[in-house]
């Protein structure tokens, strides 16, 4: 095994061990995915304050994020598909966010269910929503996430409509996908993840299979997903949400400052900064670059997190810096769980906790919380100056 010291040293071993059609479902965004780059890319622009001779011992990383205490203020975000990704993939997710002591989110297209996932874990997880024409649906899973015990609802926002990613569209993935000769092929090419997947029987959507009413087998879920995310989601139906939930809510998928204060008007316990990773609106800005405006316009009246992008303890850092109260990575754990499973995603917890201890010492502070724009030199234009 290579040692593993940044998060991009999975990706070989992710890519090696997973079938093409999951690799590209998690390294790609929509369009041009101009946006997908520049979450990460505009990271870069932004550079740090070295100082010295400042007192480093008894250094901190430990927060809260709606008011739960966490080792670093970094959750695991909400990944669609994480059970194919490896066999069990949300439950050892979970397990390894529960050990490292930070929040998971599970997401409404998981492999594993939300009760298989409470059954394996002992301490209350996140719950991502996405909204369906279904009502019945939509109602019956709120309540499953309460039965759970899970301690945050997160409302995606931002997928009414789905994207077009290319790169899923040529490789056939759909819900369920589509085998065709070359996607066989290459399947059979990874005997391992292969037969990690047969010792299984968490294979299909469990939070939708069995549930939605007509989904009983892979036919029927593909023709229930064509038309089930719900183009009519407005912010009436939002604080309706609210109230059904009546728990912690966290709203993802803002971008504009003007969403931000409806968001906060409507109540909500924190707002998710996320363009999707890119996954959506092609063209649309980087999360950490509207950053500021948004904390600018709320930060006094909601927790503001920040989610695409994120790919080490610096770039957390960064966004802590810039006014964010958590962060949230999706393929940073991503490319750990398909590497090395649990221990993976155990593993990129470890880099990304390691450089951000690190950084903030070498940046003269020693309490994550304490971090503030002072220990980050930002380009004057970085917001830019828009017609």
């Amino acid at each position: 095994m290579p040692v593993i010291t940044t998060i991009d040293d999975f990706k070989p071993i992710y890519r090696r061990r997973v079938p093409k059609m999951f690799y590209d479902y998690a390294e790609s965004g929509s369009w041009t995915e101009q946006t997908f780059r520049e979450n990460t890319s505009d990271f870069d622009k932004i550079r740090l304050r070295q100082r010295v001779a400042v007192d480093m011992e008894g250094r901190t990383t430990e927060s809260t994020m709606i008011g739960e205490p966490v080792a670093m203020p970094v959750a695991l975000a909400p990944v669609g598909l994480t059970g194919m990704q490896h066999a069990d993939g949300e439950i050892k997710a979970a397990r390894a966010a529960e050990k490292f002591g930070v929040p998971f989110t599970l997401s409404t297209m998981s492999i594993c269910s939300i009760e298989d996932v409470a059954t394996h874990t002992s301490k209350p997880f996140w719950f991502q929503l996405y909204v369906m024409r279904d009502e019945e649906y939509v109602a019956a899973l709120i309540q499953r996430a309460k039965d759970a015990g899970c301690s945050a609802m997160v409302l995606t926002l931002d997928l009414q409509i789905l994207g077009q990613r290319h790169k899923d569209l040529k490789n056939g993935l759909t819900a369920p996908p589509k085998l065709t000769p070359a996607t066989m092929l290459d399947l059979a090419t990874k005997w391992r993840w292969g037969m990690e997947m047969l010792q299984t029987k968490r294979r299909k959507f469990g939070n939708i299979v069995g549930h939605a009413k007509g989904v009983t087998d892979a036919s029927s879920l593909s023709s229930w997903t064509a038309e089930q995310f719900d183009p009519q989601l407005d912010w009436a139906k939002v604080a309706k949400l609210k109230e059904q939930w009546g728990g912690k809510l966290i709203l993802k998928g803002i971008l504009d400052a003007d969403d931000a204060r409806k968001a906060a008007e409507i109540g909500a316990d924190a707002i998710v900064v996320s363009n999707h990773g890119g996954r959506q609106l092609d063209g649309a800005l980087s999360s950490i670059r509207v950053l500021p405006s948004i904390v600018d316009a709320v930060g006094d009246k909601v927790e503001i997190h920040l989610d695409s992008g994120i790919r080490s303890g610096q770039d957390v850092l960064k966004a802590l810096a810039l006014g964010a109260k958590g962060t949230y990575i999706g393929r940073a754990f991503t490319y750990g769980l398909g590497a090395m499973g649990q221990r993976g995603v155990t593993t990129a917890l470890e880099i990304i906790h390691r450089e951000l201890d690190t950084t903030m010492a070498l940046c003269g502070r020693k309490d994550v919380k304490t971090l503030d724009r002072d220990v980050l030199l930002v380009p004057k234009d970085f917001e830019g100056d828009w017609a």
